[in-house]
C-alpha cells in the first residue's frame, strides 16, 4: 500500500536509506513477491523537487509503516493519504472519492480525534489554521475532539507555491495533502542524548543524531550484539544500547577505555547516565592486531564505527616506528610496570585501517550482519562508488553523503555480509585491497592532507566549469546535508 512519508528537512541523502533499513528490520521484504529485493518503491508528489520532504512509499502493511515511522530519526510522519490536490476544491473532491470503508472506522462517535495543520515553505497563522480546519466540514467526523491524547490524529499539510530560492526546495505549484497519521518519529530523544549534556565526552564523539542514524542503518535491536572497534567515548554504542542491543567496544588507547577522567567520568558512566545496559566488555585492542582467538568467528550481528581518517584524530596501530622498521627488537614490559604501561604506537593509514576493518567484519559478523562506517571521498569524482572499498563477503546496500568541505565529503557506507569467510575469499579481498590502494588518491593512502582540505579557507578559487564550484549544489541543501 502507498503511504505519504514526510521527512524532516535534514540530512537529505540519509532519509531513504534509513527508512529502507528499518523496513527490512520490521519484515517489509519477507513478501515472496519481492524475492531478494531490499529497496522500497518511492515516487514524488506532482511538481515536487527530489529534495522535497514529501514522498510516497510502498509498504506492505500498516504495522510496518507504524514501526518504521516510530523508530526513525528523520521521518516526521507516515500517513494514510485520504486526498491531495493543487487547491482545496481538488482536495475536497479527492477526499470524498476515497473509499468509505477506509474512512468510516476512524470517524465513529466512540473515538476521539485531532486535526493538525502544517505547512512547508511558509508560516501559517493560528487564524489561517482554524480556517483550514473549518473548511474540512465535508468530512463526517462524529467523535469528540481531544487535543492531548486523541485516538486518531489527522494532518492537513500545505506547501508553498513559490519557486524562489527561500532556503527550501522549489515547488512549481502548491500541493495540499490530507491524511491519517500512522506513526511519527520521537525527536525528543535527541535533546535527551545531546552531546553537551553527556557525562564523558571526547573530541571525536559522534553527534547524537548521526549515532542514532548509524544504529538504525545497522538495525540494532534487542538480542543483537553490536561492536565498535574505535569506541572512543562510546557515543555510537550508547545509541545501539538505546534500541536494546547488547554492546561491546575496543580502542587502542587504554586510557580511554580503562580510566576516562575518573571513576565517575568514563565510558561506563555514559551508559549509567541514561539508564542503559552496560557494555559486555570494553577492550584495549588494536584493529591492526585483533585479539580474537583463531577459531572464533561470526559473533557480532553488527559492527558500527567511525574509523580515524585524519580530521579530528589520526589512525594509530601498535608498534613504534623503530620497532616496525626493525631498528630495535621486540621488548618485554617488566611486571612492576605493566599496570601503568602505555604501549607505543605508529601511524595507521586509512587504506590499511579500512582493509583491516573489512577483514574483521568478514570474520566476525554473522551472515546477514551489517557493517556501518564512515568513509571520506573526493567530491570531484563522477562516481564515488568506484572508489569505495570492496570485499567479496559483502554487498554494499546503502550510501549516504555528508559534505565536509568544497573538496571532500564523508559517506556513510552500509554493507551486508552475504557469504562466509574463507581463506580463498581473504586472498581475493587482499588483491582487491592492493588494487584499491594503488589506484586511490594519495591523500587517502597517507592521510596527511585531509585535515587541511576539510578546514581550508572559504575563498578557495576554482575554474568556472569545475565540478568543485561552490554553486555545484543548491544552496538550500546546507552544511548539514
Amino acid at each position: 500500500m502507498w503511504y505519504l512519508c514526510v521527512f524532516y528537512h535534514r540530512l537529505l541523502d540519509y532519509r531513504k536509506p534509513e527508512v529502507e533499513s528499518l523496513a527490512d528490520l520490521f519484515g517489509a521484504f519477507e513478501d515472496k513477491r519481492r524475492p531478494g529485493n531490499r529497496v522500497l518503491q518511492w515516487r514524488l508528489p506532482q511538481h515536487h523537487h527530489p529534495d522535497s520532504p514529501f514522498y510516497f512509499v510502498d509498504l506492505p502493511s500498516e504495522d510496518v509503516a507504524e514501526n518504521v515511522a516510530n523508530r526513525s530519526i528523520l521521518v516526521k510522519g507516515i500517513y494514510e493519504l485520504w486526498g491531495e490536490g493543487g487547491s482545496y476544491e481538488e482536495l475536497e473532491e479527492a477526499v470524498k472519492s476515497y473509499p468509505d470503508e477506509r474512512k468510516l472506522p476512524y470517524l465513529g462517535s466512540e473515538s476521539t480525534f485531532k486535526i493538525t495543520v502544517d505547512s512547508f515553505g511558509k508560516v501559517m497563522s493560528l487564524l489561517e489554521q482554524n480556517e483550514r480546519i473549518r473548511g474540512l466540514s465535508y468530512i463526517p467526523f462524529k467523535g469528540r475532539v481531544n487535543l492531548k491524547n486523541p485516538d486518531h490524529n489527522f494532518w492537513l499539510m500545505e506547501t508553498d507555491d513559490t519557486a524562489t530560492n527561500n532556503g527550501l526546495p522549489p515547488v512549481a505549484q502548491r500541493r495540499i495533502f490530507f491524511g491519517r497519521e500512522v506513526g511519527g518519529a520521537d525527536r525528543k530523544l535527541l535533546p535527551t542524548y545531546q552531546l553537551k549534556s553527556r557525562n564523558y565526552l571526547g573530541p571525536t564523539a559522534m553527534d547524537a543524531e548521526m549515532a542514532f542514524l548509524m544504529a538504525n542503518q545497522a538495525q540494532a535491536a534487542p538480542g543483537k550484539l553490536v561492536y565498535d572497534p574505535f569506541v572512543g567515548t562510546g557515543s555510537i554504542l550508547v545509541s545501539a544500547a538505546h534500541f536494546g542491543a547488547m554492546t561491546m567496544g575496543a580502542d587502542i588507547d587504554i586510557r580511554v577505555v580503562r580510566d576516562g577522567r575518573g571513576p565517575d567520568c568514563n565510558v561506563w558512566s555514559n551508559f549509567k547516565q541514561y539508564g542503559l545496559p552496560m557494555p559486555i566488555a570494553l577492550l584495549r585492542a588494536d584493529n591492526n592486531l585483533p585479539p580474537w582467538r583463531p577459531g572464533l568467528k561470526e559473533v557480532f550481528d553488527a559492527i558500527i564505527c567511525d574509523p580515524p581518517y585524519g580530521v579530528r584524530a589520526g589512525g594509530r596501530k601498535s608498534g613504534g616506528r623503530k620497532l616496525l622498521k626493525g631498528v630495535i627488537g621486540p621488548y618485554t614490559v617488566p611486571d612492576d610496570k605493566r599496570a601503568d604501561h602505555i604501549p607505543s604506537t605508529a601511524p595507521y593509514s586509512l587504506a590499511e585501517c579500512v582493509h583491516d576493518l573489512l577483514d574483521l567484519a568478514a570474520r566476525m559478523l554473522v551472515i546477514g550482519g551489517r557493517l556501518v562506517f564512515f568513509y571520506p571521498v573526493l567530491r570531484e569524482e563522477d562516481s564515488c562508488e568506484e572508489h569505495f572499498p570492496e570485499h567479496p563477503c559483502f554487498e554494499l546496500v546503502a550510501t549516504s553523503e555528508q559534505i565536509l568541505s568544497s573538496l571532500y565529503s564523508r559517506v556513510l557506507l552500509t554493507m551486508l555480509k552475504t557469504s562466509s569467510y574463507t581463506e580463498e575469499l581473504a586472498l581475493a579481498a587482499w588483491m582487491k585491497h592492493l588494487e584499491f590502494k594503488e589506484n586511490h588518491s594519495k591523500w587517502l593512502e597517507e592521510g596527511n592532507n585531509l585535515h587541511s582540505s576539510v578546514f581550508s579557507p572559504a575563498d578557495v578559487h576554482h575554474s568556472g566549469d569545475s565540478k568543485l564550484s561552490k554553486e555545484s549544489k543548491p544552496k538550500y541543501r546546507g552544511k548539514y546535508v
